[in-house]
Protein backbone atom coordinates (compact mmCIF):
# COMPACT_ATOMS: atom_id res chain seq x y z
CA UNK A 1 0.00 0.00 0.00
CA UNK A 2 1.53 3.31 -1.05
CA UNK A 3 0.94 6.41 1.62
CA UNK A 4 0.70 10.11 0.72
CA UNK A 5 4.38 10.79 1.06
CA UNK A 6 4.83 13.01 -1.62
CA UNK A 7 2.29 15.42 -0.81
CA UNK A 8 3.40 19.13 0.22
CA UNK A 9 4.15 19.52 3.66
CA UNK A 10 3.60 23.05 5.46
CA UNK A 11 6.88 25.03 6.04
CA UNK A 12 5.47 27.70 8.63
CA UNK A 13 3.30 27.13 11.85
CA UNK A 14 0.56 28.85 10.16
CA UNK A 15 0.19 26.51 6.98
CA UNK A 16 0.25 23.54 9.50
CA UNK A 17 -2.74 25.28 11.87
CA UNK A 18 -4.65 25.81 8.41
CA UNK A 19 -3.77 21.90 7.47
CA UNK A 20 -4.92 20.87 10.37
CA UNK A 21 -8.27 22.97 10.82
CA UNK A 22 -8.93 21.51 7.53
CA UNK A 23 -8.90 18.02 7.93
CA UNK A 24 -10.35 17.76 11.44
CA UNK A 25 -13.67 17.22 9.80
CA UNK A 26 -12.32 13.77 8.21
CA UNK A 27 -11.69 12.22 11.67
CA UNK A 28 -14.17 9.21 12.38
CA UNK A 29 -14.73 8.10 15.97
CA UNK A 30 -16.66 4.87 15.59
CA UNK A 31 -15.17 1.89 15.25
CA UNK A 32 -13.82 0.40 11.82
CA UNK A 33 -15.48 -2.82 12.71
CA UNK A 34 -13.56 -6.32 13.26
CA UNK A 35 -11.25 -6.87 15.34
CA UNK A 36 -7.44 -5.98 14.53
CA UNK A 37 -4.62 -8.74 14.13
CA UNK A 38 -1.72 -6.75 13.16
CA UNK A 39 -1.47 -3.55 15.38
CA UNK A 40 1.54 -1.19 15.09
CA UNK A 41 3.45 0.91 17.52
CA UNK A 42 4.99 4.11 16.15
CA UNK A 43 7.49 6.32 17.57
CA UNK A 44 10.27 9.08 16.49
CA UNK A 45 13.85 9.65 18.61
CA UNK A 46 15.90 12.85 17.83
CA UNK A 47 19.68 13.74 17.99
CA UNK A 48 19.40 17.69 17.52
CA UNK A 49 17.83 17.48 13.85
CA UNK A 50 18.85 14.16 12.99
CA UNK A 51 15.79 11.66 13.56
CA UNK A 52 14.92 7.95 14.12
CA UNK A 53 11.39 7.40 13.01
CA UNK A 54 10.12 3.39 13.81
CA UNK A 55 6.85 1.13 13.08
CA UNK A 56 6.57 -1.99 14.81
CA UNK A 57 4.31 -4.22 13.89
CA UNK A 58 2.86 -6.97 16.53
CA UNK A 59 0.14 -9.82 16.51
CA UNK A 60 -2.52 -8.33 19.45
CA UNK A 61 -2.83 -11.98 20.22
CA UNK A 62 0.29 -13.14 21.14
CA UNK A 63 1.99 -9.42 20.77
CA UNK A 64 4.84 -10.93 18.78
CA UNK A 65 6.76 -8.66 16.00
CA UNK A 66 5.78 -9.33 13.15
CA UNK A 67 7.20 -6.44 11.26
CA UNK A 68 9.39 -3.43 11.46
CA UNK A 69 10.77 -0.48 9.34
CA UNK A 70 12.83 2.26 10.66
CA UNK A 71 13.70 5.61 8.84
CA UNK A 72 16.00 8.18 9.18
CA UNK A 73 16.14 11.61 8.40
CA UNK A 74 16.18 15.30 9.61
CA UNK A 75 13.85 17.39 10.76
CA UNK A 76 12.11 19.77 8.30
CA UNK A 77 9.36 21.32 10.71
CA UNK A 78 10.34 23.19 13.88
CA UNK A 79 9.76 22.91 17.64
CA UNK A 80 5.93 24.45 17.97
CA UNK A 81 3.88 23.15 20.66
CA UNK A 82 0.25 21.74 18.90
CA UNK A 83 2.22 21.10 15.93
CA UNK A 84 4.55 18.31 16.69
CA UNK A 85 2.88 16.07 13.80
CA UNK A 86 4.70 18.09 11.71
CA UNK A 87 8.14 16.67 12.46
CA UNK A 88 7.19 13.02 12.52
CA UNK A 89 4.35 12.21 9.96
CA UNK A 90 6.87 12.33 6.79
CA UNK A 91 9.07 10.37 8.32
CA UNK A 92 6.10 7.69 9.90
CA UNK A 93 4.71 7.58 6.76
CA UNK A 94 7.64 6.75 4.76
CA UNK A 95 8.92 3.81 7.55
CA UNK A 96 4.93 2.53 7.23
CA UNK A 97 5.34 2.19 3.54
CA UNK A 98 8.42 -0.12 4.17
CA UNK A 99 6.21 -2.30 5.84
CA UNK A 100 5.51 -5.93 4.02
CA UNK A 101 2.39 -6.13 6.54
CA UNK A 102 0.15 -3.68 6.43
CA UNK A 103 -1.16 -2.82 10.05
CA UNK A 104 -4.69 -2.39 11.26
CA UNK A 105 -4.43 -0.09 14.09
CA UNK A 106 -1.91 2.35 14.72
CA UNK A 107 -0.96 3.08 18.09
CA UNK A 108 0.63 6.41 18.72
CA UNK A 109 3.40 7.84 21.46
CA UNK A 110 0.81 10.99 21.83
CA UNK A 111 -2.56 12.15 21.22
CA UNK A 112 -5.64 12.17 19.17
CA UNK A 113 -8.23 14.55 19.38
CA UNK A 114 -6.58 15.31 23.20
CA UNK A 115 -5.26 18.35 21.26
CA UNK A 116 -5.89 22.02 21.17
CA UNK A 117 -7.31 21.50 17.57
CA UNK A 118 -8.40 18.35 18.14
CA UNK A 119 -6.09 16.77 15.49
CA UNK A 120 -2.95 15.26 17.20
CA UNK A 121 -0.43 12.93 16.11
CA UNK A 122 -3.16 10.01 15.66
CA UNK A 123 -5.32 11.64 14.00
CA UNK A 124 -3.36 12.75 11.47
CA UNK A 125 -1.60 9.45 10.43
CA UNK A 126 -5.62 7.94 11.12
CA UNK A 127 -6.91 10.61 8.38
CA UNK A 128 -3.88 10.25 5.87
CA UNK A 129 -3.55 6.59 5.65
CA UNK A 130 -7.21 5.72 6.18
CA UNK A 131 -6.11 3.41 9.21
CA UNK A 132 -7.79 3.04 12.63
CA UNK A 133 -5.92 5.17 14.98
CA UNK A 134 -5.12 5.78 18.78
CA UNK A 135 -3.26 8.19 20.43
CA UNK A 136 -1.52 6.77 23.65
CA UNK A 137 0.42 9.06 25.37
CA UNK A 138 2.31 9.49 29.01
CA UNK A 139 1.12 13.01 29.98
CA UNK A 140 -1.42 15.56 29.18
CA UNK A 141 -1.60 18.10 26.79
CA UNK A 142 -5.03 19.22 27.58
CA UNK A 143 -7.28 18.10 29.53
CA UNK A 144 -8.53 17.18 32.88
CA UNK A 145 -9.87 14.07 34.86
CA UNK A 146 -11.36 12.90 38.24
CA UNK A 147 -8.73 10.80 40.76
CA UNK A 148 -8.41 7.50 39.73
CA UNK A 149 -8.94 4.29 41.16
CA UNK A 150 -5.63 2.21 42.13
CA UNK A 151 -6.03 -1.03 39.88
CA UNK A 152 -5.56 -1.84 36.48
CA UNK A 153 -8.42 -0.80 34.42
CA UNK A 154 -9.87 2.29 36.04
CA UNK A 155 -10.26 4.78 33.79
CA UNK A 156 -11.90 8.66 34.07
CA UNK A 157 -12.44 10.49 31.08
CA UNK A 158 -10.33 13.53 30.30
CA UNK A 159 -12.34 16.60 29.71
CA UNK A 160 -11.12 20.13 28.15
CA UNK A 161 -13.76 22.81 27.45
CA UNK A 162 -16.38 20.28 28.67
CA UNK A 163 -15.75 18.29 26.16
CA UNK A 164 -14.58 14.63 26.66
CA UNK A 165 -11.30 14.51 24.84
CA UNK A 166 -10.13 11.17 25.47
CA UNK A 167 -9.15 9.34 29.21
CA UNK A 168 -6.99 8.76 31.86
CA UNK A 169 -5.69 4.53 31.75
CA UNK A 170 -4.74 2.81 34.73
CA UNK A 171 -2.87 -0.01 32.89
CA UNK A 172 -1.01 -1.60 35.79
CA UNK A 173 -1.99 -1.51 39.70
CA UNK A 174 -0.66 1.81 41.50
CA UNK A 175 1.35 3.29 38.23
CA UNK A 176 0.81 6.64 37.03
CA UNK A 177 -2.36 6.27 34.27
CA UNK A 178 -1.24 6.81 30.55
CA UNK A 179 -3.36 8.96 28.23
CA UNK A 180 -5.61 7.22 25.43
CA UNK A 181 -7.95 9.35 22.99
CA UNK A 182 -9.31 8.73 19.39
CA UNK A 183 -6.89 9.24 16.28
CA UNK A 184 -9.56 7.82 13.12
CA UNK A 185 -12.09 5.15 13.00
CA UNK A 186 -11.98 3.90 16.84
CA UNK A 187 -14.12 4.76 20.01
CA UNK A 188 -12.73 5.79 23.26
CA UNK A 189 -14.00 2.72 24.75
CA UNK A 190 -12.45 0.39 22.12
CA UNK A 191 -8.95 2.34 22.35
CA UNK A 192 -8.95 1.88 25.87
CA UNK A 193 -9.33 -1.61 25.27
CA UNK A 194 -6.78 -1.95 23.04
CA UNK A 195 -4.45 -0.27 25.44
CA UNK A 196 -4.96 -2.72 28.16
CA UNK A 197 -4.58 -5.75 25.91
CA UNK A 198 -1.33 -4.01 25.18
CA UNK A 199 0.22 -3.51 28.06
CA UNK A 200 -0.29 -6.73 30.12
CA UNK A 201 2.68 -6.53 32.30
CA UNK A 202 4.18 -2.83 31.83
CA UNK A 203 2.28 1.01 31.71
CA UNK A 204 2.83 1.50 28.22
CA UNK A 205 1.86 -0.84 25.94
CA UNK A 206 3.85 -3.12 23.93
CA UNK A 207 3.42 -1.37 20.98
CA UNK A 208 4.99 1.57 22.16
CA UNK A 209 8.06 -0.02 24.23
CA UNK A 210 9.33 -1.88 21.22
CA UNK A 211 8.79 1.59 18.83
CA UNK A 212 10.48 3.62 21.36
CA UNK A 213 13.67 0.73 21.48
CA UNK A 214 13.40 0.34 17.52
CA UNK A 215 13.43 4.34 16.91
CA UNK A 216 16.46 4.80 19.28
CA UNK A 217 18.18 1.59 18.06
CA UNK A 218 17.96 3.32 14.61
CA UNK A 219 19.86 6.77 16.01
CA UNK A 220 22.95 4.53 16.93
CA UNK A 221 22.83 2.62 14.00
Amino acid sequence: MQWPTTMRWPTTAAEAIAVQEELRSQVDATDAGKTPRYVAGLDVAYDGDRLAAAVVVLDRETLAEVDRAVVNGVTTFPYVPGLFAFREVPALLTALEQLTITPELLVCDGHGIAHPRRFGLACHLGVLTKLPAIGAAKTTFVGTHRELAEERGAWAELVDGGEVVGAAVRTQDGVKPVYVSVGHRVRLETAIDHVLRLAPRYRLPETTRRADRACREGLLG
